[in-house]
């Protein structure tokens, strides 16, 4: 066997991964026992995880033999990843960060873990992230409140705010998010992350805690857009799902596209990107906004000398208050979908079988009181249970959402525009402990069905909380099935800009124990509780 050395798993990528195990390097047990370590040593800054899976060494081992036999195959070969907590295993239980969930046993693979797998990716374990995905700040009664690595007084986006949190702590190479609004975007935008919200259909949404039908979507969360477009290629490659019908919608042309295959180092010039001002708070002064606007005109700046013409669009359609306030859908579709989700045959386990079941249980902490549902979600739950899509009130939403999806249209068309960018968020990822994640412009895409990438943008100032500032990030939206165009156009300007750069603490390297089986992580439910007044539904 060649002669190895420590694995050293910060700010890995795929390609670095592979190229320490086909160089001969490192075997695929020193990888994944790398990052494991750095779990267990680092995670107590963020409280990112939630269970990790009890056979990832045992499958590293197979790998290894696999490779050593000349059978090395599949482009995540070896990829330690971590999933959010609301796609189904059959080896780890989903919970949504739901205490009433804690021992709901999927006894299959949500297809696109299925497809992570058979591409050679290794599950690391699951991410925290806001309870069942119903907001955005990242906090579950069965997690606890994930932490911002580069702001311990801040939440890191949501709701895969785990995934976010544990992504840029180098605590796996990427990891997957669900986005019903904004939460592949908002921890991307949060932790100095990129992130693909693919087209509504791209990617089937079976075996995951569902939300809405019209909104949710799910792709991956990296440091690097080439392992972005690696990982969607994969996830992609599900293909049609009877399940989910959305996926008929894929065009034939997209079958089988290599995504990171068409990721050039070719110029922006020429490149017309629509500039959403509404999206943008250009009238106050507050120390939470004025960072945003300066890193927003900084990148503009940069793609400007670089040849991109920028296109003010000054519709006032394009308020994300007012089109989040007369046209989400979620409470409507929300309760059949879990309904059908709780109740399938493939679920074992102790589990509530409905929505309402779920919610008149009372769960316990660990020191016997009672967890409260994060107090935002109180009126969104109540009125989803007692919703539907039979009421006439979704279907006049429903013809708003197709006129906002033409007027998108003809957005695109009369501008002749490639992309629209804007701020992920209009202020800083908000403190722990506020009701609810303020400024997100999440919901044009979520009820187009349109297709974006996010990028990092910037950086608050440095300050006594956050030593290397507050990351900021920018959404680049696509027409629908634009994701080659999309992911080319942030990769030019990750290569044009590097503004990426890990939290402090993370950098550091942590010393590789000698695991024989993997730890237990036990969340840290204290969190919660300082955060959020105790009760129930």
């Amino acid at each position: 066997m060649p002669q190895t050395m420590p694995f050293d798993s910060r700010e890995a990528t795929i390609d670095s991964v592979h190229h320490a195990l086909f160089s001969g390097f490192s075997t695929c047990r020193e990888v994944v026992s790398s990052f494991l370590a750095r779990i267990e040593n680092l995670n107590h800054h963020t409280n990112a995880i939630l269970s990790l899976n009890p056979n990832a060494l045992a499958t590293a081992d197979t790998l290894d033999e696999a490779l050593a036999a000349g059978n090395a195959t599949g482009p995540l070969f070896c990829i330690p990843i971590l999933l959010k907590d609301n796609y189904d295993t059959k080896d780890i239980p989903t919970t949504g960060g739901n205490l009433a969930l804690a021992k709901s046993q999927p006894t299959e693979d949500a297809p696109s873990v299925a497809a992570l797998k058979a591409a050679g990716a290794i599950i690391l374990g699951k991410a925290n992230l806001h309870e069942l995905a119903l907001e955005g700040l990242s906090v579950s009664s069965f997690g606890g409140q994930t932490i911002n690595p580069y702001d311990s007084t801040r939440t890191p986006g949501g709701s895969s705010g785990g995934t976010g949190a544990a992504v840029t702590s180098s605590f796996c190479v990427f990891g997957t998010g669900t986005d019903t609004v904004n939460s592949l975007r908002s921890p991307a935008s949060a932790n100095s992350l990129f992130s693909m919200r693919p087209t509504r259909g791209l990617v089937t949404r079976t075996g995951i805690i569902p939300i809405s039908y019209t909104h949710d979507a799910i792709g991956p969360i990296a440091r690097s857009m080439r392992d972005v477009a690696i990982a969607l290629t994969v996830m992609a490659s599900t293909g049609y799902d009877a399940v989910d019908n959305a996926t008929a919608m894929v065009p034939s042309s997209l079958a089988k596209v290599d995504y990171a295959a068409s990721l050039t180092t070719r110029s922006l010039k020429g490149l017309r990107l629509g500039v959403l001002n509404g999206f943008f708070n250009q009238t106050s002064n507050d120390s939470e906004v004025v960072p945003v606007n300066a890193a927003m005109d900084a990148l503009m700046a940069k793609l400007e000398a670089a040849g991109v013409m920028l296109v003010q669009i000054n519709e006032t359609i394009y308020d994300a208050t007012v089109i989040g306030a007369t046209l989400d859908v979620q409470r409507y579709e929300y309760r059949e979908l879990m309904d059908v989700y709780l109740s399938r045959p493939s679920l074992s386990g102790e589990h509530p079988t409905t929505l309402n079941e779920l919610y008149s249980k009372k769960s316990k902490n660990g020191s016997g009181g009672e967890f409260l549902v994060i107090p935002s979600q109180y009126e969104y739950v109540n009125t989803a249970l007692v919703s539907s899509t039979g009421n006439a009130t979704y279907a006049t939403k429903q013809n708003g959402i197709k006129n906002l999806t033409l007027a998108l249209a003809n957005t695109f068309a009369a501008n002749t525009l490639d992309a629209i960018i804007y701020p992920e968020q209009k202020n800083l990822v908000v403190k722990i402990g506020s009701p609810s994640q303020s400024g997100r412009n999440g919901i044009l895409a979520a009820l187009t069905g349109s297709p974006v990438v996010t990028v990092p943008a910037g950086f608050s100032p440095k300050s006594e909380d956050a030593e290397e500032g507050v990351p900021i990030g920018m959404e680049i939206l696509g027409r629908p099935w634009s994701e080659q165009l999309l992911l080319q156009i942030g990769y030019q300007i990750e290569q044009l800009t590097h503004v990426r750069r890990a939290p402090v603490w993370a950098k550091e390297q942590v010393e590789v124990g000698a695991y024989e089986v993997v730890p237990t992580v036990t969340p840290d439910r204290g969190n919660v509780n300082k955060a959020y007044p105790i009760g129930t539904l």
